[in-house]
């Protein structure tokens, strides 16, 4: 028992508690999250099948071939398998696609 209570005080005195205002701490989200956002666009312009379709919005892979076939986005075939897709390429196409509200 002693030493689960020395564990415990050891535990308890490197701990250390951040108090932030509500502004503060969602600045520091936006923050956190813009870096990361930014670090993952930075990695590799090709991507796959599934994160083509998750950026798209479409749940078909009929739809990703018609894209492909009407030359509305750029892809790569590397290997028989494997079809990679430009990442800008579909963020052109929703840009190209995007309406205006008034």
């Amino acid at each position: 028992m002693k030493q689960d209570t020395d564990r415990r005080s050891i535990i308890s005195s490197s701990l250390n508690i951040i108090c932030l205002e509500t502004e503060a701490f969602y600045a520091l989200v936006e923050d956190v999250l813009g870096r990361v956002q930014s670090n993952q666009d930075q990695d590799d312009p090709w991507i796959d099948e599934a994160e083509a379709m998750r950026l798209l919005r479409i749940k078909s892979k009929t739809t990703l071939q018609k894209l492909r076939d009407e030359g509305a986005i750029r892809f790569s075939h590397p290997t028989k398998k494997l079809i990679l897709y430009y990442k800008q390429s579909l963020y052109d196409y929703l840009e190209k696609h995007a309406r205006e509200v008034l």
